[in-house]
């Protein structure tokens, strides 16, 4: 029977504006007696970035069909403004904040013993396996660079991709692609934009590009592989794969892409398409998405001709905001971007789609947030989540057919540092203090204010006071943060 949600506001399906890449299709197999699960996971695309949410430069179509056969989420939250403490929410289904993940550890850190997906938490894919699931990881973990927290040792059952926070979409000397690079100066001297062949240096940022390749191969389960074919596409093709091998038993499937993370680094025929546009920096960010949109399609048309169509749970989210000075990554309506509690380092691109158990072409307003995927998908697997530990997130199934009625969360809580808020209904409090536990509180109705626009704290005291205490007993919750 379909689920039919009461607090969920149905929208008209939009048409397709192009064509899945044909997947030859074998025969249509028994269906698993419990659903698949496929999540997934964008690298800083904005808030604004999709079709379904607004953006009319790059078409999207594949990304936007599991809005269109399921539901878009408007107020879809992550943990965390950036990518480690997200994911770690995310797998765990509890703020990074309750075990110490609180920050993003980059470059060398990735391979300090003292920074990873602490070995005490449940992951997803611990729970899920020992329900019986085939588990998989493609793509960027960033949880761990070391061997105590390698995807096989957290309930993976098999892993191709990266263990750092970045990674060059092709070997050098990045053959194919157009790439953008930051520096600080640029080559020659000098300020700006210059271009050198097939590579663009630029200033805007005031660093140089990181050393993403630096000791961070791509491996296979836990050995590295050359790899020539770019990214996404060598990550699609893994998908697709494990899909295939896996097709008649129960499988759980994370597809970490690191698009559209930096290096800016865009396929020339992708940026061929749009070529309408006239700066370089923009036109690289739309080929890596549409490359992005592209990949989403062969993944979701593998289960289609798989027969999988319909027993598979598919989500697909942002693991932050878009970095947009860095990426031209848009977050728009919202303000802010990757780094920052306002809305758009914490608020997201949301979609699930579950044909017959969802339903089609309907939106959710209510806050959902990224550790909701570990209880839902615990739920429908009949997977036995450990029950010592809180749980941050809630089964959304209920909240969507109308069976509880009520807001999935009433509070939702952040924290980096001295950067924190809380969401308690439609207001939420925050603080930008960098490093420090200090700085101006702001409140603002984000159900009326997406854009954070009027801050209230001094037009409304009583109401930041209130909010102030459910803060502090939040916060009277979480560890310290073990890395930094």
């Amino acid at each position: 029977m379909a689920l039919w949600p009461i607090p969920v506001r149905i929208f008209a399906a939009w048409l397709v504006a192009a064509s899945i890449a044909p997947e030859r299709c074998a025969f249509a197999v028994d269906a698993p007696r419990r659903p698949n699960i496929v999540v997934i996971l964008a690298d800083d695309l904005g808030y604004g970035e999709l079709g379904c949410q607004g953006n009319r430069e790059i078409p999207t179509p594949h990304i936007d069909s599991i809005a269109a056969e399921g539901v878009r989420f408007t107020a879809g939250y992550v943990t965390a403004p950036n990518c480690s403490p997200s994911r770690a929410g995310l797998l765990t289904g509890r703020y990074g904040t309750r075990f110490g993940h609180e920050f993003n550890p980059i470059g060398a850190k990735n391979e300090d013993p003292a920074f990873g997906l602490s070995t005490s938490e449940t992951t997803l894919a611990d729970v899920l396996r020992d329900a019986g699931y085939v588990t998989g990881a493609i793509g960027k973990w960033h949880l761990g660079g070391t061997a105590r927290y390698h995807p096989l040792r957290r309930g993976f059952d098999s892993f191709f991709g990266f263990l750092h926070e970045g990674h060059y979409y092709v070997p050098q000397p990045w053959p194919g692609v157009t790439t953008m690079l930051r520096r600080r100066v640029l080559p020659g001297g000098g300020q700006g934009r210059r271009v050198l062949g097939d590579v663009i240096y630029s200033t805007h940022m005031g660093h140089d590009e990181p050393a993403y390749d630096a000791n961070n191969p791509i491996v296979r389960d836990g050995q590295p592989q050359a790899e020539a074919t770019y990214l996404t596409d060598a990550f699609t093709r893994e998908a697709v794969n494990f899909i295939d091998r896996y097709r008649d038993q129960p499988f759980f499937l994370y597809v970490a892409y690191n698009a559209v993370h930096s290096p800016l680094q865009g396929g020339n025929a992708y940026l061929a398409k749009f070529a309408s546009i006239d700066d370089i920096h923009r036109r690289i960010f739309a080929a890596m998405l549409s490359n992005l949109d592209d990949g989403v399609g062969r993944v979701l048309g593998k289960l289609r001709c798989a027969g999988l169509e319909n027993d598979t749970l598919v989500w697909f989210l942002s693991d932050n905001g878009g970095p947009t000075r860095e990426l031209t990554s848009s977050n728009k309506p919202l303000r802010g971007e990757k780094g920052s509690v306002y809305e758009g380092g914490i608020r997201v691109p949301f979609l699930a789609r579950w044909p017959g158990r969802l339903p089609a072409g309907a939106e959710y307003d209510m806050p959902v947030s990224s550790t909701d995927m570990f209880a839902t998908a615990a739920a429908v697997s009949g997977a036995v989540p450990n029950t010592e530990r809180t749980l941050d997130g809630v089964n959304l199934l209920p909240h969507l057919s109308g069976e509880s009625p009520g807001r999935p969360h009433e509070t939702l809580f952040w924290r980096q540092g001295g950067n924190t808020a809380v969401r308690v209904g439609d207001w939420k409090l925050l603080r930008h203090g960098g490093g420090q536990a200090s700085g101006p509180w702001e409140l603002y109705n984000v159900a009326r204010d997406r854009g954070e626009a009027r801050n209230l704290a001094d037009a409304e005291p009583q109401r930041r006071e209130a909010l102030l205490r459910v803060w502090e007993d939040l916060n009277s919750e979480m560890a310290t943060a073990a890395f930094r």
